[in-house]
This record gives C-alpha cells, sequence and structure tokens, in this order.
C-alpha cells in the first residue's frame, strides 16, 4: 500500500499531541512514555531532515522553511535530552515538559502551515507515495535513538538543511556546536 508523505509526518504529529497529553494528564506513565515520546521525535526529525526537507527545499521550493524547521528540529533535541535528565516527578519535568510541548507544537503548526501543504502542491502523487516510503523505512531506521545520538553524517545533513558552509570539513564536535547554536 502506498502512503503520501505528507499524511505519514501530519499522522507522526498527532502522535506526538497524543503522546503530550497522556504525559500532561498521567504523570505516573512518564517513565514509559518519555523515551518513547524522544524516539518518535528522534526517529521522525531525522527521517525528515535525510528524506524530506532536500525534497522540500529543491522540488517544492520550500528552502527558507526548511532551514528554519531544521533549527526548530535543533533545539526541540536540546530540550528533549534535558528532558530526560529531569526526575518524572520533579517540578523541573513539568517545565522541561511545557517548553517541549511548546517548542514542537510551534514546529508542527509551522510544518502544516507551509511546508506540508508547499509539498502537496509542488510534488505529483507519485512523487509524494515515494516520498512517503522513504520517510517510513528512514524513521523505521532510526526509532529507538535519543536526543544527541545523531552521527557525523547525520549532523551534516542538518548542517547542509541549515545552509551552513564549510561543514564537510568541520569534526563531529565541531558540528555539534554548530548546531546548538542555530537552536538556541
Amino acid at each position: 500500500m502506498q502512503y503520501d508523505v505528507v499524511d505519514l509526518i501530519m499522522q507522526d504529529h498527532r502522535e506526538v499531541e497524543r503522546l503530550f497529553d497522556e504525559l500532561k494528564n498521567h504523570p505516573e506513565k512518564r517513565p514509559l512514555l518519555t523515551p518513547v515520546l524522544c524516539g518518535l521525535l528522534v526517529a521522525h526529525s531525522r527521517a525528515e531532515e535525510a528524506e524530506i526537507y532536500p525534497v522540500a527545499a529543491k522540488e517544492a521550493g520550500e528552502t527558507d522553511e526548511v532551514e528554519h524547521s531544521q533549527e526548530e528540529h535543533a533545539q526541540a533535541e536540546q530540550l528533549l535530552a534535558k528532558l530526560l535528565d529531569c526526575e518524572y516527578d520533579s517540578p523541573q519535568y513539568e517545565q522541561m515538559l511545557q517548553k517541549v510541548v511548546e517548542s514542537v507544537t510551534h514546529h508542527v503548526e509551522e510544518e502544516e502551515k507551509t511546508v506540508l501543504p508547499g509539498m502537496r502542491k509542488g510534488l505529483s502523487a507519485e512523487r509524494r507515495y515515494q516520498l512517503g516510503e522513504r520517510f517510513a523505512s528512514s524513521r523505521a531506521e532510526h526509532l529507538g535513538e535519543l536526543p544527541g545520538q545523531a552521527t557525523r553524517e547525520e549532523l551534516l545533513v542538518q548542517a547542509k538543511n541549515l545552509g551552513l558552509t564549510n561543514a564537510a570539513s568541520m569534526s563531529k564536535e565541531q558540528l555539534k556546536r554548530e548546531l546548538q547554536k542555530a537552536g538556541s
């Protein structure tokens, strides 16, 4: 069965919103659901960065939006790493969860207003189905990864999506620092 990449991305967005509700309203589920949320968001981000953003920029003309979305991914990953460091029943967890919710919700709203409609309009159904397959495969490959576990190659993709120059000559640590700056 074929799936439109836009629909797959939006399904992930709805699942993240559901997880946010569970984490806010059922604190007893946090030890189980926090890593699930982080793993899903990291896998979703890596798949978008590797498979979707380059196409959205080149074929659908969404270059500025892709750069902005990449910055938001970097910011969200930093927040997720901090969330994982919090005790589940602490006030710090509540505060960090709220920051994650605000950051990701803002990103989702923007992406669903700009990038995704641009892809639906600018790409054929066949192309969106091809991307759906690539997105699903990439996301499955990255499921279970947590914030901060990106490889150098994944960091290079993020840097390219941001339009960073000289990224290829940077070490993994230099790339991390540059991406953290972009997410700040």
